[in-house]
């Protein structure tokens, strides 16, 4: 009996240095990562033990303004980032310090993201509307984000000057929140999970949808030159964001309707994995489900346009484009 248990004991001990062995040899990576619902398949694969099936080690880490991350992809305080474009993203692109490795969220009409909201003093004095926000004073987080991109877009639309209206960068969603509340700023440019909460206590009025107003690739995966390098990490990185974007889209995106997810049976477990990640209660999250190509395609066109734009308003460098800064290898073109 005692060269049994011995035996039972030896093996336990072999399986329990095998699993520690696996644990140790998992590649690991930092991701960065903002609280919002355009990164929820990165959510979903962690919570769902996705990376690690895959033998990855992941870490998350979290910003409140997208160009942060760039830069943090850059010097390597993060493996990969999962944000929206800006300027500042695009000009470290440029100078090769950056690669894009493949799409995430995009403003598409029906999937409530960014939104246009007015103060109550600038709402009650007649901004109604995304076209009246010429001339008034709006809150982005920085110059050349995604919300001064989507800013200048509706310029182009309802065709007044961009140069006419006073852009108030803040550096941060929380600080573009809080000025508009405090009647500082007429409007901002704020994703609706920021701006909920300011409309629930009454303190701003929503405007529109940047997606129903102007459609474009707002968000991607990108990693620095070294991380590039690792190719296995890059390969299985994106094979897991590939699954769950696919998830996310089938079981949630497919069962919208209006601009909301429906809490059933199927949907409730991926969205409070989001509410989880994003700090919002599930009812809050259905209304908030940014759209995702289930096969985490890369508008490049739309890229080229943006960084064509930016050159022209001085915000990005000039002499590179588009296909300068993807890493062909791994991003799946539209």
């Amino acid at each position: 009996m005692i060269g049994i248990a011995r035996l039972a004991l030896a093996g336990l001990m072999t399986i329990t240095a095998m699993g520690t062995a696996r644990a140790e040899d998992a590649l690991k990576a930092r991701i960065g990562v903002l609280r919002l619902s355009s990164s929820a398949p990165v959510f979903i694969a962690q919570d769902k033990g996705y990376f690690r099936e895959a033998g990855l080690d992941v870490e998350l880490k979290f910003f409140d303004a997208a160009q942060p991350i760039a830069v943090a992809t850059t010097s390597g305080d993060v493996d990969f980032g999962v944000t929206a474009f800006t300027a500042g993203l695009y000009n470290l692109a440029g100078k090769g310090t950056l690669k894009v490795i493949g799409g995430m969220s995009r403003e598409k009409a029906g999937y409530p993201l960014i939104g246009y909201f007015a103060s109550n003093n600038a709402y009650a004095a007649g901004l109604k509307t995304p076209k009246d926000l010429a001339g008034k004073r709006v809150a982005v987080t920085q110059v050349g984000s995604s919300f001064h991109y989507s800013l200048g877009l509706l310029a182009d639309k309802y065709g007044f000057k961009l140069a006419d209206v006073k852009i108030v960068p803040l550096q941060s969603l929380s600080n573009a929140a809080a000025a508009l509340k405090g009647e500082t700023v007429d409007a901002a440019l704020l994703p609706i999970s920021t701006a909920r909460k300011l409309m629930d206590e009454g303190g701003a009025k929503f405007l529109g949808w940047v997606g129903d107003e102007t459609p474009w690739q707002l968000g991607a995966v990108f990693a620095s030159p070294k991380t590039l390098t690792n190719k296995v990490l890059v390969t299985k990185f994106l094979g897991v964001l590939a699954k769950a974007d696919r998830e996310y889209h089938d079981v949630i995106l497919a069962a919208m309707k209006d601009g909301v997810a429906p809490i059933n049976d199927k949907t409730k477990p991926l969205l409070e994995i989001i509410a989880k990640y994003t700090n919002l209660p599930v009812e809050q999250v259905v209304g908030n489900c940014a759209y995702i190509d289930p096969d985490g395609k890369l508008d490049v066109k739309n890229v080229d346009n943006q960084i064509k734009w930016l050159q022209e308003q001085g915000f990005a460098d000039k002499g590179f484009d588009a296909n300068a800064i993807i890493a062909k290898d791994f991003v799946k073109a539209e």
